[in-house]
């Protein structure tokens, strides 16, 4: 069933089978398709299955996230400098007594 995200999966499989010199018929070969199964997708007719949406996500080295035409999800890391008092300021998510944080820098710093 033809839809506009299998049109837009069908331009991004085409544009990328191009960049990489192919025909229709050598990337059919590589996945193990018909000449016809990959020219349904690129036109929007039908889509590619799951695994073989993995298997084109792989063999093009781009996410599936981006031949479906959703938005990539980049996860970036965010490194947080803690202090030893940040590090001590609770226990088990309950804030610790003054006296227990004394008690902890004391024994963090050998004394």
């Amino acid at each position: 069933m033809p839809t506009k995200d299998a049109g837009l999966l069908g331009l991004r499989i085409k544009k990328l089978r191009k960049e990489k010199g192919l025909r229709q018929s050598e990337l059919a070969t590589t996945l193990h398709v018909s000449q016809q199964a990959v020219g349904s997708w690129e036109t929007g007719r039908t889509v590619p299955g799951a695994d073989t949406l993995n298997v084109l996500a792989d063999y093009f080295n781009v996410t599936t996230d981006y031949l479906l035409g959703r938005p990539e999800k980049k996860k970036e890391k965010q490194n947080v400098e803690l202090t030893d008092d940040d590090i001590i300021m609770t226990y088990q998510g309950k804030e610790l007594s003054d006296e227990d944080r004394e008690i902890i820098k004391r024994l963090m710093n050998g004394k």
